[in-house]
Formats: structure tokens, C-alpha cells, sequence
């Protein structure tokens, strides 16, 4: 496992836990946005794996997550996490502010990192999207269309084709067994609009990542908001037969292998 140090910083609605896996002038700054229910500590392999590259990684736990002060799973308004994003930015900066900026957000979190990158993309260098909640994702509607929003957690077999992975996540502490809240729900069927109505992201490198036997957040939904997304500077990688956690997957090399070759592209340009 990757050394790692924690900071505490004051977020829009309370306060918000970041791990920083340090190096000593990096060629850039990783930013990673987790997904829902889970703390970004789950990432530690791919922060090894970008700190070998040359990175500095930093990551907070969102609001309701992981270490993170709120109410479990709770977020009202993703806007307020897209702001604390930014807060880990400006600590990274401060901490590196001639490094560029790379922007890796997988689930929930590409949905975070797709409107960051709409508020904020001129100061990106790149985005990165895993299994983006993005484009026609219909879990939402089907969710609100029913008085009581059942009690069905993420199966960790949807995860990868690894059961390791899926038991590690069963076992986590820190992840969010329960059923989803409403205002939550209802707060991904707004952003989902915002962003699709949000405009493109210019000339930014965007690079695409996606099981293609992906059910938690099946790839033809996703695509439609990458393409809307996308200023036409874009690389898509869909790997047959992987699950949603592509960074979690057996074809993990493979990800990681496209991840660094895409950003090493970015970065000498």
C-alpha cells in the first residue's frame, strides 16, 4: 500500500477527510473523486500506481462518506461537493502550484468531475472518467416513480470479476451498506440535468473508462452523456467483459496501462 497522509479541511456542510499520498516535486497533481457510498482509501492501488508515474494524489471523502462529516449517503445539493472538490484542489496547489492538474472520477464521482470540469476545466490538465454516472442513467427516475425507495444495496458482485474485491467491499466499514435516500436521488436526477445542459468541456483531454458488462451504470447511458460532455478531444477505452469497477477488475494492468499512457500523452504535450 501507497504511504499516505490525512488533512482535514472545513467543506461546504461540515468536515471533509482528504488522504494525500505525498511525492516530492511531482510531474502533476492526481485528483480522485470516489463514487457513491464508498471513501476514497478504496483507491490506494491506483494511487500507487500514478505516484510510480510521477504523480502527488489527493482525494477527499464527499460529504456523508468515509471519514466525512453528514448524515450517511446524504448529499442534497452536488454542487456543495463539486465546491469541496475544489478545496482539495487548492490544498494540492498550494502544496504543488506549478504542477498541471488531472481529474479522475469514477461513478458518482465522474458525475462530481464532469460538472467540476464544467465549472472549473480551465484549470484541469485532464479528466478522467470511470463508469461515469453521466448521460441517461435510469435508475433515478425508476427510484422517484416509487413511494418507498427499497432497501436493495449495490450487490458487490456488480463490482468485478475479482470476489475478492466484492468481499473487501462487503466487509468495509467505511462503505454504505444501506438503501439510498431520496433527497440523494433526487439530487443526482438534477445534476444529471445540469451537466447534460452544462455545454462541453472544450479542447480538455476527457478520457473514457468503462466495463462493458457494466449494471450498476450500464455503458450505452453513460456514453450518451460522454459524448455531450466531450469538446472532441476524447479517448474512450471499454473493456469487454469487465464489471463497473474497472480499476478493481482482473484486467486491471490493462486500465492502469491505459491510464498512465493517456496522461503521459497529456503531460508531454
Amino acid at each position: 500500500m501507497a504511504d499516505a497522509r490525512e488533512h482535514v479541511l472545513t467543506g461546504t456542510r461540515g468536515t471533509v477527510a482528504v488522504r494525500e499520498w505525498p511525492r516530492e516535486r511531482p510531474r502533476y497533481v492526481a485528483l480522485m473523486v470516489h463514487g457513491y457510498g464508498e471513501h476514497v482509501g478504496r483507491y490506494d492501488e491506483v494511487a500507487g500506481v500514478l505516484l510510480a508515474q510521477g504523480a502527488a494524489v489527493f482525494g477527499p471523502d464527499h460529504m456523508g462518506h468515509g471519514r466525512s462529516a453528514g448524515e450517511r449517503v446524504l448529499v442534497e445539493d452536488f454542487e456543495d461537493v463539486v465546491t469541496d472538490v475544489h478545496a482539495v484542489a487548492d490544498l494540492a496547489r498550494s502544496a504543488h502550484p506549478d504542477a498541471p492538474v488531472a481529474l479522475i472520477g469514477h461513478s458518482m464521482g465522474g458525475l462530481i468531475s464532469a460538472r467540476y470540469a464544467q465549472r472549473y476545466g480551465d484549470e484541469l490538465a485532464a479528466l478522467v472518467l470511470s463508469g461515469p454516472v453521466i448521460g441517461d442513467w435510469e435508475l433515478p427516475r425508476r427510484l422517484l416513480a416509487l413511494d418507498e425507495i427499497p432497501d436493495t444495496p449495490i450487490s458487490p458482485a456488480a463490482l468485478s470479476r475479482d470476489p475478492a474485491v466484492g468481499a473487501a467491499y462487503a466487509a468495509d466499514p467505511l462503505v454504505w451498506h444501506g438503501p439510498m435516500k431520496r433527497p440523494t436521488v433526487e439530487a443526482f436526477a438534477r445534476t444529471l440535468e445540469t451537466v447534460a445542459k452544462g455545454g462541453d468541456v472544450g479542447r480538455l483531454p476527457l478520457l473514457w473508462l468503462h466495463g462493458d458488462d457494466d449494471r450498476l451504470v450500464p455503458l450505452a447511458g453513460s456514453r450518451v452523456g460522454v459524448e455531450q460532455l466531450s469538446g472532441g478531444n476524447l479517448t474512450e477505452r471499454i473493456y469487454p467483459g469487465a464489471r463497473h469497477e474497472v480499476f478493481h477488475e482482473t484486467n486491471k494492468a490493462e486500465v492502469f496501462a491505459d491510464l498512465t499512457r493517456s496522461l503521459d500523452g497529456v503531460l508531454t504535450d
